[in-house]
């Protein structure tokens, strides 16, 4: 196919310069070999594609069939290599992206203002989901990256870190005693807001208690990250939240953090792309851009290492 595809070049230059030495002069070829070519694609083709004369050569009525169906093909190609090279520079392309809504607002939000404002020509597109949603996207080519809540196996999965985030119980200010240092019992039997059953946040609760014993059952469950928070605010009971995720309404004051004598192991947001499957030139950029972006966040002073979005 790689020969058939030079010879209709060949046969498209001779087509527009009705000429065998003007074609082999724009080509940077020898005159034979123009000849050679043009005389191999018309025995595969079985046809005469020029009429020859001294003056140069003309095409037939199948040569001028022929060229329309040529020149609208190469023209085609010639347009993808180009669409290939502006994406490859980041001038244009389609970056999509799998992610929670949490993570989006709280995490994404302010890092693809700044990406699109460096590369307005890149179409952003996003997919909310869980973490098992986000990453069956992905296998399933829907998405470019997905940002999981949990680390996924990395034999399958090339993954970058982005932030850890840790696991707190919040209240308003009025709800209950916050000097006090609560125990897993007492978190337990208070009443709690908590994120649904499938949310990957939810699962590892679960699971922290369960495994020291303890059962928790909540007296609202929510498929927002802020519906939490704000149920919290007005004093419907006590959520169970992502402290980095928070820090508008803890810095505001409206909800406040309960103490405890345990404290649940931190998790992180990361980013995963397949590695069986090369990342697009957007997708690679937007990768580095968010790694970049971590790390100018990053503050030793605190226990969190980024800025709300």
């Amino acid at each position: 196919m790689a020969v058939r595809l030079e010879l209709y070049r060949v046969f498209l230059e001779v087509a527009k310069q009705g000429n065998i030495s003007a074609a082999a002069q724009n080509l940077f070829i020898s005159q034979s070999a123009v000849s050679q070519s043009v005389k191999q694609l018309e025995e595969q083709l079985q046809v005469r594609l020029f009429s020859r004369s001294t003056r140069g050569v003309s095409l037939t009525s199948e040569g001028k069939l022929l060229l329309e169906y040529v020149s609208h093909a190469l023209g085609l190609l010639q347009s993808g290599e180009e669409k290939i090279a502006a994406s490859r520079q980041l001038l244009t392309g389609e970056l999509i992206i799998g992610a929670s809504d949490t993570v989006t607002k709280t995490y994404l939000l302010s890092r693809l203002e700044a990406f699109h404002k460096d590369y307005p020509d890149i179409r952003i597109r996003i997919l909310n989901g869980t973490t098992s949603m986000v990453l069956d996207y992905l296998h399933a080519g829907q998405v470019d990256i997905a940002f999981a809540s949990e680390a996924p196996d990395e034999t399958v999965y090339s993954v970058r870190h982005c932030v850890d985030t840790h696991t707190i119980f919040v209240a308003a200010p009025d709800y209950l005693e916050f000097d006090k240092v609560y125990t897993m019992e007492e978190i337990a039997a208070l009443p709690l807001i908590l994120l649904e059953r499938k949310a990957s946040s939810r699962v590892y609760l679960e699971r922290y208690f369960q495994e020291r014993g303890i059962q928790i059952h909540p007296e609202i469950e929510l498929g927002s990250h802020n519906l939490l928070i704000s149920l919290a605010r007005i004093g419907l009971g006590v959520a169970c939240v992502t402290e980095e995720f928070s820090r508008s309404g803890l810095g505001r004051g409206v909800i406040l953090p309960l103490k405890t004598d345990f404290t649940i192991p931190p998790r992180a947001v990361v980013m995963c792309t397949l590695r069986s499957v090369t990342p697009t030139p957007a997708a690679n950029r937007f990768m580095d851009f968010i790694s970049a972006s971590n790390q100018m966040a990053y503050d030793p002073g605190h226990s969190y290492h980024f800025t709300n979005g």
